[in-house]
């Protein structure tokens, strides 16, 4: 099976349909106020009207309120939510959608085998390269060789670009590739070209 794609971080929907006309599985838009890449509730609609139903519309979260969620999941109808801070696996159960888990792989992270218990109820894993209670999306790179197999599909993250996301797929072999500030010629601003090229290099190695 092919790997997947994911794009994160998106703020303006010209860049979320483009992305999805060149043929990404799944879209990211941040709700996390002080990130560069947030999105408020109002300016949701729009790149809600801009994705395809076929195309996974992701609603990225760091240690909100739950009332914050609803809020998010009303405004942009997302079909996956991604958690990135110190959520417990009943928080981020309890909105009955499934959901994706962050989990910081910079130094002091900790064993990854088993920190990945904490979440039984994750549809999938993110591994990204940043610090624990760091944000994502900062093009931290870790180390991607002498993974442990995981229990769960894992998202891979952090530092990638089309410069060397086909080496991180061989390396790794993950589910899915997901990627924000190396599509980017500002943080939330989608650079087309970047975006292209990811896609052509993810591939390059498919028959």
């Amino acid at each position: 099976m092919s790997v997947r794609i994911k794009f994160c971080g998106f703020t303006r929907a010209e860049d979320a349909a483009l992305a999805a006309a060149l043929g990404v599985h799944a879209i990211g838009v941040v709700h996390v106020p002080g990130s560069k890449r947030h999105v408020p509730l109002e300016a949701m609609p729009a790149i809600r009207a801009a994705v395809p139903a076929h195309i996974e519309l992701v609603a990225l979260f760091v240690n909100p309120y739950a009332d914050t969620v609803q809020a998010v999941i009303q405004a942009l109808q997302p079909s996956l939510l991604q958690f990135h801070g110190d959520e417990t696996d009943p928080f981020c159960a309890q909105f009955g959608m499934p959901f994706i888990k962050a989990m910081a792989m910079g130094e002091g992270a900790g064993d990854i085998t088993q920190r990945q218990k904490d979440y039984p109820s994750a549809q999938a894993l993110v591994l990204d390269g940043h610090a624990p209670g760091e944000l994502g999306g900062q093009g931290e790179r870790f180390a991607w060789t002498n993974l442990p197999v995981l229990d769960k599909p894992i998202y891979l993250a952090g530092g990638l670009h089309a410069g060397n996301v086909a080496e991180a797929i061989a390396t790794v072999k993950p589910y899915a590739v997901d990627v924000s500030s190396g599509i980017e010629s500002a943080p939330g601003v989608k650079d087309a070209m970047k975006m292209r090229d990811f896609i052509r290099a993810a591939h390059a190695d498919e028959p």
